[in-house]
């Protein structure tokens, strides 16, 4: 016979429960999900820190060097109508092209951003910033011919209240009425009157009459709202919107009036018989006669070439090459400086790295073998130029190596050197190499001190006792548990180096200075910062490779700080 086994009577076969009555499992995950929020609100403004001064910085580096949004937000018509245009063909683009260029630029002249183009497109193509200030100032008068002529059929066209009519939407209209009466009323009642002028709404059916006068009219209204803060209802219309006008009369398929209504009809059937006989105005020489650079197709080209939101070119110009109508080209020779300038920075880097290390590595041996007190006394003085200013040891560096100072007078006094020949010390690179050398070197004695202060003494002693050279003792027992210092000291030197401003710009002259001096340079006053930020990029990238490359062949495992 077989016995079934049953659980006592009262035996609770449930969860095991918590002391709160919880089941264990659900308790134990509230508990670690508390425990890890604690973790993270305790880490969260280092987070927060992180992100604001060093990760959103470098977002926003990474973007600046391929944005390029100011020409097609200020060139918007110019930018689409300008892209079947051929450079080569030697002569400048359509009357088309150039009315919508001139509309583009008139409204960015009135905004005070035609120069800030000029400037961004002059990096690409020189002469380009005087063209834009040149035709900014006259711009304006391009469409007078035009005005005159369509105030000599009918003088109302030069009435702001004509252009309202046909112009704006009528329930704008009766929204500007209300606006209107009522700042008369609060004027009347002596009351301060701050309701904001109703924003300009164009009327549904003028776009598709009169596209190229409506967009005109509608960027004027805009601007005289938003950026003068004046009634578009009270301004004359700017000269350029009667070229829009001119244009889109004569375009204008018969019959496609009449949608505008009987009153705009009549002026506008007025004005439409009219245009043929109108004496015109050639774009091209109005453009001509402001600077004849803008006969160049190479500007054209250049406009053409940048008008997208986002472009390689500052990339293409910081590897010395260049983004052309025809493609990519490289830099005239006489251009080509940045990869030079990086095959410098990373060479004089590695021989400043390459320094501290020589001249590193003794003083830490000193600071970890010396009897405590007299090693207290070797670190203060590593430790002692920290409390100096960086500019001040880096201009003590420039009387130091000058040719008529201590050093040279010294090595003529020692014989080494005639007086004749004093050593050129400065403006070179090894002047850039010496001072940095010295403002460095603390940070390599530091991470070898901490690793070397480590090592047991009794390592190299059982190394001597049995048999092994002083030499022999260094190099196969004490040298290899020193170089994860000697790692954690070459990092940490070489990323500070290549990126080094201050100490290359006072030291290094013309022959000494670095890629970041460069930087420097296009961020403070050239002001082509899509540039800077292309060099700050690539130089990013190559940090990132170097560290990439170094922790493949010695391993980032091998870095340490004692």
């Amino acid at each position: 016979m077989t016995e079934t086994a049953t659980a006592p009577a009262g035996t609770d076969t449930g969860p095991v429960l918590a002391a709160d009555g919880l089941p264990l499992k659900r308790s134990l995950r509230r508990a670690l999900r508390a425990q890890k929020l604690r973790a993270l609100m305790l880490i969260a403004p280092l987070l927060i820190f992180i992100l604001v001064t060093f990760i959103a910085p470098i977002a926003d580096m990474l973007f600046r060097s391929v944005e390029n949004q100011i020409v097609a937000e200020t060139l918007p018509r110019t930018a689409r109508a300008i892209q079947d245009y051929d450079p080569d063909s030697g002569t400048m683009p359509s009357e088309a092209v150039l009315a919508a260029f001139t509309y583009d630029l008139t409204a960015a002249s009135e905004r005070k951003l035609h120069t800030r183009l000029g400037t961004r497109l002059n990096y690409e193509y020189t002469g380009v910033s005087s063209l834009f200030r040149k035709a900014g100032r006259r711009v304006d008068d391009f469409g007078e011919t035009y005005r005159d002529q369509f105030a000599a059929v009918d003088p109302a066209w030069e009435e702001p209240a004509t252009w309202i009519a046909l112009m704006a939407d009528p329930d704008w209209v009766a929204e500007y009425r209300a606006w209107t009466a009522a700042g008369e009323a609060a004027k009347a009642a002596r009351r301060e009157f701050t309701q904001a002028q109703p924003l300009f709404r164009l009327r549904d059916e003028v776009a598709d009459v009169l596209p190229e006068t409506a967009s005109a009219y509608a960027e004027f209204a805009r601007i005289a709202q938003v950026e003068d803060g004046d009634d578009p209802a009270a301004e004359d219309p700017w000269a350029p919107v009667y070229l829009a006008l001119y244009r889109d009369l004569l375009h204008v398929g018969p019959g496609a009036i009449a949608q505008l209504g009987p009153e705009a009809e009549a002026m506008l059937d007025a004005a439409h018989d009219a245009v043929e006989g109108f004496e015109t105005v050639n774009l091209a020489d109005l453009y001509l006669e402001a600077d004849k650079d803008w006969g160049d197709p190479g500007v054209w080209g250049t406009i053409k070439t940048f008008s997208s939101a986002y472009t390689p070119g500052y990339f293409l110009n910081a590897v010395d090459l260049q983004l052309t109508p025809d493609g990519v080209a490289a830099q005239p020779e006489d251009r080509q400086i940045y990869i030079m300038l990086f095959e410098r920075t990373l060479f004089m880097s590695l021989m400043i790295m390459g320094s501290c290390v020589l001249l590193g590595y003794p003083i830490a041996y000193l600071l970890s073998n010396l009897p405590l007190r007299t090693s207290n006394l070797l670190m203060i003085l590593v430790l002692l130029p920290f409390w100096t200013s960086l500019l001040v040891r880096t201009s003590a560096w420039k009387v130091l190596l000058q040719q008529q100072g201590v050093i040279n007078d010294i090595l003529v006094w020692l014989g080494i050197v005639s007086n004749s020949g004093r050593l050129i010390l400065i403006n070179n690179q090894t002047g850039t190499i010496i001072a940095m050398t010295h403002i460095l070197l603390p940070f390599m004695i530091l991470p070898l001190y901490s690793v070397m202060k480590t090592i047991p003494p009794s390592y190299v002693r059982a190394a001597k006792s049995l048999g092994a050279t002083n030499w022999t003792a260094f190099w196969r027992v004490y040298f290899p548990q020193s170089v994860p210092g000697i790692g954690a000291g070459c990092i940490l030197v070489f990323i500070l180096a290549i990126g080094y401003y201050i100490t290359p710009e006072l030291v290094g002259g013309t022959s000494g200075t670095f890629i970041s001096n460069r930087i420097a340079y296009h961020i403070s006053s050239s002001l082509n910062w899509g540039l800077a930020a292309a060099l700050g990029s690539i130089l990013l990238a190559v940090v990132l490779i170097l560290y990439w490359a170094y922790d493949k062949l010695v391993g980032i495992d091998n870095v340490s700080l004692g």
